[in-house]
């Protein structure tokens, strides 16, 4: 776990793959961690081993995996069968069975008003998350209000579209940025 923490540490840039055509530019551009979204059973597992045989971290995005069931099986599947570094998903219940199976877990959170965060808090407390992804990640002020109020590490993601904008999130806690934009992978 400390190893994937260390890894976002030194590289916070994180390339979100929505696109298959995108894995090239990830697995060649100076990232070390790569969330993985959008793609279908059919090619989780070869995605997931170019990117990890890449020597970069990789995380399968649970609930946009095209063809998966959302149940517990699903989890077993990953954890035994695709092996990623570790999943991210919405769903408290992915998170919690996720960590049982000893997968590396990010529970990703919506903000919108002040219920979602108060929601949050509540829940990361409760189902224990290694880390959470914020979204949209372009609230610093938020991100900064989190990271005092929780101990778990804080990715901030969508939305992001410059430099600046990374600068300004890392600065105020978050540990990594997720980003989608290629010309923003190898900053």
């Amino acid at each position: 776990m400390n190893n994937i923490i260390d890894s976002i540490e030194e590289n916070p840039i994180i390339a979100a793959i929505r696109d298959r055509g995108d894995i090239d530019s990830a697995i060649d551009s100076s990232v070390s961690t790569v969330f993985l979204l959008y793609t279908d059973i059919f090619n989780l597992k070869t995605l997931v081993d170019k990117i990890k045989n890449k020597g970069k971290k990789v995380f399968v995005h649970m609930d946009m995996i095209e063809g998966m069931g959302k149940d517990n099986k699903a989890i077993d599947y990953i954890a035994q069968v695709i092996k990623p570094d570790g999943i991210i998903s919405t769903r408290s219940n992915h998170i919690k069975y996720a960590k049982e199976k000893g997968l590396f877990t990010i529970q990703r959170f919506f903000l919108i008003d002040s219920l979602s965060f108060k929601t949050t808090v509540k829940t990361v407390k409760s189902v224990k998350p290694d880390m959470i992804e914020i979204m949209p990640g372009i609230i610093p002020t938020i991100i900064q209000r989190l990271s005092s109020q929780l101990a778990v590490p804080i990715i901030a993601g969508g939305l992001v579209g410059s430099k600046d904008q990374i600068i300004s999130i890392l600065k105020v806690g978050a540990l990594g940025v997720s980003v989608g934009r290629k010309d923003l992978w190898n900053l």
